[in-house]
């Protein structure tokens, strides 16, 4: 069917592809929808309802029928629009939504039951009886959802995020968008210029229309050639602009190398952009629309735009006896077109009286001419054989064809000019939605603005550009615009809307008449739908899914409300539209998540003794973003659980060492810092001396708690904070949005310090003897002179700066000591060489994690965001004197309920027995219900010190159920075991060894 040489198509080279395991030629520069055109291939999908044969409708993203799936295995992609899939040699494409064979569909029964189908017929039908939804309505409604499959394996391509900024974005490259960009430029403005084809031109690519006495695809070339020598303008062609956000910034999906079977090395597949213009000039042009009639839906029955797009880019008929079908002069071009190419026009049925214009192209093209006509049903299966053409008096007259070209009209596609909000309003002389007006920094023009001419076009673009670049500065604002090329031929439109094709004296209808291809929604469906209650547009989207496919209503929506307006009684204006929103055309997660995934999305982060820890072994664990060594373990140790021992009793009996640079430090400093302190804490800062630290616990707004660390004061106005490793960031977030929102007027500043210092604790009782082998001797560590909750700045080695604070967490006598980043490698290295004679060891975090449940400390398991200062035994804790957030709200009485799950200590009646993390918590003898729930173990270990299992949890009324025997059930294994309840503090109760 490639009977002409498109201006879009390379015919010296020959391209091989498939299609449903198919083998077929092509040329490069074809879509997939032209090459099958051109192999004579018509149905290429089924409906997603009723499972109807369809075929190519457009030539443009507006397709709401050839979805296919292209490529194979991992890069396997589903829901591609045929009409905008170039083509590359080896290319895999099959149908999708069809069983077990596209020509043959075994679901294509349901178009036998639409009757039954009907507009809200999911909302009728699965509501009763009640037992059925899950058991049967639900597997089936799940089996049948969705279009497509997508990939089982991970992606191989790598996707991009990118930031541009110009002074003019100018959108689509037709004559408008060609015009402005050159008055733009000349002008001096940086320009960018988005094109979503593969070629610039438009619809210049798509018409025989001539510019400056050549082509008018050779004058957009040559155009775009000039604009690529100018060093301020930027053309992006792949390139679709589908969002506009706040600030004159614009999302846009560049299609990198999809048309390539791999992309290049290093070269991504598709990149998002964020584009910031000063000014925008859409010249998006227009989407056709079809007429509504009797079985509209055949292949073979197609947009007349867009078979003349067919022919005159890519050179490809698509079909050999054609029927126009307009109610506008734009579709008679397409009787010209086809006639050109060879094809027999076998009629031209035009709704409006007859003219001397539509009289000249059936004499020129010898095709009958039905004025005043519509066509009343078609016939066919796979594809349209024929007409039934109702002429002005009644009378009908069946035509056989294999093509039908259908043009309602055209809608400017305004989809950008609506995403603030701005609802357009409705032009009678095109009858279609127009932008309501130019705002300050967006100018529409050609089509986009209801200019359907391309002389027009050339002029509208052309003076927005000239605007545009004016706004920005460049030209005077006064100076006349740029000379725009001649249009050899004059133009016409001329249209006479027809939205249906329906026998209006006793509504009967040959066939069903689609209005929304994809979700098969009928002219019958929209009646009913007004019948019911659902006259609003809003309401008729959603109760017919009408325009909410993947095509988004493009060729449906304004057919749709006309209809809904006829049904209602209004004007197409009273009915009113719906608004788009981004994007205007699908976007592919890949690219919205761009090169953030695996490693990209979750890096890791690494301590400075990671490269120390791994030559002694160490397993790693992820601690938030954290690589964090779990254990180090030694020969001979069979089990982690060995090692873990080990460690744990090495801290007990002697000293350790563990890396906790990850703890979040913030570096607080200014007049205020004390009285922000007091804000965000629960508890008094104003006193605290210098070199002293103290324990804090932080609320959300809501009362419930949030994070908890100490802060120690290094100097009159100088303060450093720590929170857990998982709370870092948010808790940063959280002191920034205090004082930005909530007390600007403080002078306080802070900043995150977390990567510059590496921090060490070290601890157990011999932990004093080695960190006196390190530190400089003119401090003095003493129990006197340097007690618990101690800090201050010294210096270590010789001279070098560093911090020492005197904190545990494990209850051992314990310091944590924190030298610049660089050095935290070598401090690993030094302390086990000094602490050697000492019996020193590594600690890991789960040696960190046994200890601190032995002496009861709460972590991030205890603070998980549904706990309160209360429920952790810290209610005393709340300070009285002073406002801090969360204050009103933990007063709450249900949150300061005694009958609320407290903190508490668990012990087995048999120390073997495991308790697990997560178990609930019942009276002893009490069914294993959530009636007799009472709470949960939030941390459990293995205690070598205590010499049995324990756990922390939560229980109602907890503190004064000491002593009390609990069952502890864990519904996932099934067990019931019985522990004491006990003080949560395991280990030195009296806490002697941390003062020590």
């Amino acid at each position: 069917m490639r009977m002409i040489q498109g201006n879009g198509v390379d015919v010296g080279k020959t391209i091989h592809f498939t299609f449903d395991g198919r083998s077929y030629t092509a040329h490069p520069g074809d879509t997939l929808a032209s090459a099958l055109l051109a192999n004579g291939v018509r149905l290429v999908g089924r409906s997603f309802k009723y499972h109807r044969p369809r075929g190519i409708l457009s030539a443009g993203p507006e397709e709401p029928n050839a979805l296919v799936e292209l490529r194979t295995g991992a890069r396997r992609e589903p829901n591609t629009r045929a009409t905008v899939a170039e083509l590359f040699d080896g290319l895999t494409a099959s149908s999708q939504n069809r069983w077990p064979t596209l020509a043959f569909d075994a679901l294509g029964i349901n178009g036998a039951l639409s009757p039954v189908f009907t507009a809200g017929f999911y909302y009728k039908t699965f509501m009763w009886p009640a037992s059925f939804w899950e058991k049967i309505y639900e597997p089936i409604i799940r089996r049948a959802a969705g279009l497509g499959r997508a990939a089982e394996e991970a992606d191989p391509d790598c996707y991009e995020k990118s930031n541009g900024f110009c002074d003019v974005l100018i959108v689509g490259s037709g004559p408008a968008g060609l015009a402005a960009a050159l008055a733009a430029a000349t002008s001096g403005a940086r320009v960018i210029l988005c094109e979503q084809d593969s070629l610039p031109g438009g619809r210049l690519r798509a018409e025989n229309i001539l510019i400056d006495h050549q082509p008018g695809w050779n004058w957009a070339e040559a155009t775009i050639n000039r604009l690529r020598a100018m060093p301020n303008v930027r053309i992006m062609t792949r390139s679709c602009v589908f969002a506009r956000y706040d600030g004159g910034t614009y999302g846009v999906f560049e299609r990198v190398s999809d048309h390539l079977a791999t992309p290049q090395p290093d070269q991504p597949r598709q990149r998002l952009w964020r584009i910031v213009a000063r000014q925008c000039i859409v010249a998006t042009g227009g989407i056709e629309r079809p007429i509504v009639f009797p079985n509209n839906d055949r292949p073979g029955i197609m947009l007349a735009g867009a078979v003349r797009t067919y022919v005159n880019r890519f050179g490809v008929v698509p079909g050999r006896r054609a029927v126009v079908y307009t109610n506008n002069d734009d579709g008679l071009r397409s009787a010209t077109d086809l006639h050109a190419a060879g094809v027999q026009i076998v009629a031209i049925v035009d709704s409006r009286p007859s003219s001397a214009h539509a009289q000249a192209i059936a004499q020129r093209t010898g095709a009958p001419l039905f004025p005043s006509a519509r066509i009343a049903d078609t016939s066919g299966y796979r594809g349209v054989t024929a007409a039934l053409i109702r002429d002005s008096e009644g009378k009908d007259c069946r035509i056989a064809c294999d093509l039908i070209a259908v043009s309602g009209g055209w809608n400017p596609d305004i989809a950008l000019t609506t995403h603030h909000g701005k609802r357009p309003s409705y032009n009678d002389e095109i009858a279609a939605f127009i932008p309501t007006s130019d705002e300050e920094d967006m100018h529409v023009s050609g089509v986009a603005a209801g200019t359907m001419t391309t002389s027009g076009a050339l002029t509208e673009g052309a003076l927005a550009g000239h605007q545009a670049a004016a706004c920005c500065g460049f030209g005077k604002a006064s100076s006349p615009p740029p000379a725009v090329p001649s249009v050899d031929q004059d133009e016409s439109y001329g249209i006479v809307p027809q939205w249906h094709a329906m026998d209006a004296e006793s509504g009967r209808r040959a066939g069903r008449a689609f209005i929304d291809f994809q979700n098969d929604v009928t002219a019958k469906d929209t009646k009913l739908a007004a019948q019911e209650g659902f006259r609003s547009v809003e309401h008729l989207k959603r109760y017919t899914t009408l325009g909410m496919a993947t095509d988004q209503g493009k060729t449906a929506n304004v057919n749709g409300l006309a209809f809904l307006a006829e049904v209602n009684g209004q004007s197409i204006p009273q009915t009113g539209t719906t608004l788009t929103r981004p994007p205007t055309q699908p976007v592919t997660l890949g690219t919205l998540a761009g090169p953030h995934r695996g490693l990209h999305f979750k890096p890791h982060r690494l301590p400075p003794t990671h490269q120390w820890a791994t030559e002694q072994g160490a397993v790693f664990t992820a601690n938030g973003l954290w690589q964090r060594a779990q254990w180090y373990p030694r020969v001979g140790e069979t089990t982690w659980q060995d090692t873990v021992n080990r460690e744990v009793n090495t801290v007990r009996s002697a000293v350790g060492f563990c890396d906790v640079t990850t703890l979040g430090k913030i570096d607080i400093q200014g007049p205020d810092a004390a009285n922000f302190l007091e804000r965000v804490y629960v508890n008094a800062w104003q006193k605290l001396p210098i070199g002293r630290a103290r324990y804090g616990l932080m609320l959300r707004e809501d009362g419930f708690a949030f994070d908890d660390g100490t802060t120690a004061r290094l100097g009159e106005n100088h303060y450093v904070m720590t929170t857990t490793t998982a709370n870092a960031g948010p808790v940063m977030q959280h002191l920034e949005f205090c004082h930005q929102c909530l007390w600007p007027d403080m002078d306080v500043q802070f900043i995150s310090v977390t990567d510059e210092w590496a921090q060490i604790a070290v601890a157990g009782p011999r932990s004093r003897d080695v960190l006196r082998q390190i530190v400089d001797p003119q401090y003095d560590l003493s129990n006197e002179s340097f007690g618990y909750m101690a800090a201050a700045t010294i210096t270590v080695c010789g001279g070098q700066p560093a911090r020492l604070f005197r904190l545990s967490f494990s209850g051992e006598l314990a310091y944590e000591l924190a030298v610049p980043a660089h050095y935290g490698d070598a401090l690993a290295r030094l302390l086990m060489r000094v602490g050697a004679p000492y019996g020193i060891t590594p600690y890991g975090t789960e040696a960190l994690g046994v200890m601190r449940i032995e002496k009861g400390h709460p972590a991030g398991p205890e603070l998980n965001g549904q706990t309160t200062a209360h429920d952790l035994g810290m209610g005393r804790m709340l300070s009285t004197k002073k406002d801090f957030i969360g204050r009103t709200m933990a007063t709450r009485a249900a949150l300061t309920d005694p009958g609320r799950p407290t903190l508490i200590g668990l012990r087995p009646l048999v120390a073997g027995t495991t308790l697990d993390a997560g178990a609930h918590l019942l009276p002893k003898g009490s069914p294993a219900t959530a009636a007799f729930d009472q709470g949960w173990i939030s941390s459990s270990a293995w205690s070598p010190t205590v010499g049995s299992w324990i756990a922390l949890g939560f229980l109602s009324n907890g503190p004064a159920r000491h002593g009390e025997i609990i069952a502890v059930h864990n519904p996932l294994a099934d067990t019931v075991t019985e522990a004491e309840i006990v003080s949560p503090v395991f280990v030195d109760p009296e806490g002697k060894r941390l003062h020590a």
